[in-house]
């Protein structure tokens, strides 16, 4: 099964390749002009998340649980640049509307400094709003998903008339190639009211109202206010509706080079840095280092932690569940202490683990066990964050 997806869209040189390349040390073009980053670049960032060792009170030290912290790899998609209209085909597109159509959740960066135009060109520091950046980019997406449902708006009138479908089936399968739910469909037409109006008294206003809290709803949008330590007034951010982090990825991208180098003692989320022990810093790295520090000095962290965090654990409501083999020592069939974790939807079912884990195990599984209280679980009983769990199924993955 695929692993949860992250969308990261922006216009041209607001620093979104910067926020890929701190999220996940993975380096990429970057350049000052639009669409350097024409194909979707792909890499593995990590949300963190308190370890289940903490529970046990085990020693558990690895590359992915450092000091009872736990690193959960997400998989994160520097998306091709997009220009208003793109829903109409202007520069890359749908193009970019397509890569983005996978990601559960997506995080929109944008230059909260107001140094570059729509276009991404760049200006004097505050000559532009950013406030203009938010809205065409949610605005675009809005359309899309109402362009989307215009093109066959004929045929799903025809197909409810004609008792060959239901509304929420007939919306829901224009939708599929974006992994849309029914229920999804169902719940925003009883959010607007929409459920038992005859689709032919639809005005186009109906559908792109339709279209917008669809997209709210399925695809998540979380606003990276980027360059927070050059805005002149971070109070701008209180006037955008949608969950907005300040960050400042170049300083992101800069600690995880120092702390790679073994410059300075730093963890992606923490409020500062410090030296590292015994270590000469050089007057340009220290120059560097006075900047990071003036840049904490205007915003709690870098935030690209946060973000990440926030677009997992807050707009996703996903869940941290760690499946073991052995209930007793809380391994795998190598001896390894809890090596694995996966994140699931709240509400998910121990079955819903099993078939995380490989569709073979769902379809023998028997019953789960809690390790936590020691106790014997149904296939519908939901997780929990944190719960340690056990799958006993009559099928392996061989």
């Amino acid at each position: 099964m695929r692993s949860l997806q992250i969308g990261l869209l922006g216009k041209a040189n607001v620093g979104k390749s910067t926020f890929f390349s701190a999220a996940t040390e993975t380096p990429v073009a970057s350049g000052n002009f639009p669409f350097t980053t024409i194909e979707p670049n792909v890499g593995v960032a990590y949300v963190k998340a308190d370890c289940a060792c903490k529970h046990f009170k085990i020693e558990h030290q690895t590359d992915l649980c450092v000091n009872g912290t736990r690193f959960i790899p997400v998989k994160l998609i520097d998306i091709a640049g997009l220009v208003p209209g793109a829903h109409e085909g202007k520069g890359l597109g749908n193009q970019f509307l397509d890569d983005a159509r996978q990601a559960e959740v997506l995080i929109h960066v944008v230059d909260i400094a107001g140094t570059t135009d729509i276009q991404g060109q760049p200006v004097p520091p505050g000559t532009h709003n950013p406030l203009e950046d938010v809205e065409f980019v949610q605005d675009e997406f809005d359309l899309w998903f109402a362009d989307i449902l215009k093109r066959d708006w004929d045929k799903i009138t025809r197909e409810i008339h004609q008792k060959r479908a239901k509304l929420t089936d007939g919306i829901a399968n224009r939708f599929t190639g974006l992994g849309i739910k029914d229920f999804q469909v169902q719940d925003v037409l009883q959010k607007l009211g929409f459920i038992s109006r005859d689709p032919k008294e639809w005005s186009e206003d109906d559908i792109v109202e339709f279209a917008r809290e669809l997209r709210k709803n399925t695809k998540p949008m979380i606003i990276a206010a980027n360059k927070a330590d050059l805005c002149p007034d971070l109070d701008i951010i209180k006037k955008i509706n949608d969950n907005v982090i300040p960050c400042s990825a170049e300083t992101e991208l800069l600690l995880r080079k120092a702390s790679k180098a073994g410059i300075v003692n730093y963890s992606s989320g923490d409020e500062g840095f410090s030296i590292a022990e015994g270590k000469e810093i050089a007057p340009p790295q220290q120059k560097a280092l006075d900047l990071v520090k003036s840049v904490f000095e205007k915003i709690p962290s870098t935030g690209i932690q946060k973000i990440l965090n926030t677009a997992v654990f807050d707009s996703l409501n996903f869940i941290v569940v760690y499946p073991v083999e052995d209930e007793t020592k809380l391994t795998n069939k190598d001896g390894v202490i809890l090596p694995d974790t996966k994140l699931l939807p709240q509400d998910s079912t121990a079955k819903d683990l099993a078939g995380l884990i490989h569709a073979d195990i769902a379809k023998g599984f028997l019953h789960a066990i809690d390790c936590k209280t020691k106790q014997r679980i149904s296939g519908d009983q939901k997780l929990k964050n944190g719960d340690v769990i056990k799958i006993v199924s009559t099928l392996s993955r061989g």
